[in-house]
């Protein structure tokens, strides 16, 4: 097994870091003043600027395929493609984040919804999680009944990613008998001025969510995204890629708070000598680096898996898992080794140990990794004791 990247997978990182370093980490402090100040974090302008810029670098949609103007990058360039833009926490991705699910568009939706999701001139949000149904899917209480010439849909959605900006979400919404957690479920596309209501709910990071209220909402047949109560395969290819997705993020930040740490321990002094000669320091660095190498390899295998079309459930649980722990294990570390200026507001270390938190909780709980890597385990689904790799 060659684990050496090729020289396409490194020029595509390199090109991304450029890009990063060039347009995005100098908005950092910006930033940082507007959450001071309970200011929003890029607008729509701001943003369709870093889009006009990604164009130029030839970045915009890297995961899109061809047919649809896109580069069309497999997985493992998908994940260095997360990786470099989570050296930043300015929030900024290259292209229609809701790809993966809204391919199944057909007819008048690839041109009402998804051409303009990946031009990045329509927000969309994924609206699955509900106040009693996160990890836990066979407690969507969210409804669509069937009326004359549609749908008509009540229930609520909470921690909606985009939710308040959105142009349109797409909902899931229970349609038939629940036989099983992955039946009677359908998923609509409802345009905001069908009439739900969002509310954002305020958050310990930059993340922003909102709660959305569908109360009488209706929709068209044209509106439903692939099959009536097919929705929750839809639910899960969204889910599955966010899952290998999401430790590219952890490696990202912990990337780049790794070298802040060994910057600021060589020039820092007590006593006079270097942070960096003391052994306590020294410490902190070497289990970051061993925690960040082993999460990098972990993650990648995960999206070479994916790539062969290979199932991924347990490698992106355990990638997610590790990825977690790792990534508010290091920034901890780093905020520590910078001490009272780690702690404030100034350095972007603790916007980012609030950031990461969020990564043991959402595309699925810590808890939620554990039981499925322990379900694989004890089904033998998941080979711990394999000859060779």
């Amino acid at each position: 097994m060659d684990l050496v990247l090729d020289d396409e997978h490194r020029a595509i990182a390199r090109t991304v870091r450029d890009f990063v370093t060039r347009e995005l980490i100098p908005l950092e402090p910006e930033l940082l003043r507007r959450e001071r100040a309970g200011e929003r974090q890029l607008t729509r302008d701001e943003l369709a600027d870093l889009r006009e810029r990604a164009r130029r670098s030839g970045l915009w949609g890297v995961g899109t395929p061809p047919e649809y103007g896109g580069a069309g990058l497999d997985p493992v360039a998908q994940a260095l493609v997360r990786i470099e833009l989570c050296r930043t926490f300015v929030p900024f991705t290259f292209g229609g984040s809701a790809d993966n699910i809204l391919f199944a568009a057909t007819g008048d939706q690839i041109d009402t919804y998804l051409r303009p999701t990946l031009s990045g001139e329509r927000v969309s949000c994924f609206a699955l999680t509900e106040p009693g149904a996160g990890s836990d899917l066979s407690g969507l209480r969210t409804t669509a009944r069937r009326v004359d010439g549609g749908w008509v849909i009540d229930g609520e959605k909470t921690f909606i990613s985009r939710g308040a900006d959105a142009d349109f979400a797409m909902v899931f919404a229970v349609t038939g008998p629940r036989t099983s957690t992955s039946s009677g479920v359908t998923c609509f596309l409802v345009d905001r001025d069908r009439g739900w209501t969002s509310t954002p709910i305020p958050m310990m990071s930059s993340w922003e969510a909102a709660t959305l209220r569908f109360d009488g909402v209706r929709v068209g047949d044209e509106h439903v995204l692939g099959e009536v109560g097919r929705g929750f395969e839809l639910a899960m290819r969204w889910i599955g890629q966010g899952r290998w997705l999401v430790p590219c993020r952890a490696i990202g930040a912990a990337q780049r708070l790794l070298g802040m740490a060994v910057e600021y321990a060589n020039t820092r002094t007590t006593w006079g000598a270097p942070l960096a000669d003391r052994q306590a320091i020294q410490w902190m660095i070497a289990d970051s680096a061993v925690e960040l190498e082993s999460v990098r390899m972990l993650t990648l295998r995960a999206a070479w898996l994916a790539g062969t079309g290979a199932d991924t459930r347990y490698a992106s649980a355990i990638a997610k898992l590790s990825g977690a722990a790792m990534a508010n294990a290091v920034v901890d570390r780093v905020l520590q080794i910078h001490g009272g200026m780690g702690y404030t507001r100034e350095l972007p270390i603790e916007r980012w140990y609030r950031e990461l938190r969020v990564l043991r909780i959402f595309e699925g709980t810590d808890e939620i990794q554990r039981r499925t890597i322990a379900r694989g385990v004890l089904r033998g689904d998941l080979d711990v004791d394999p000859v060779g790799w």
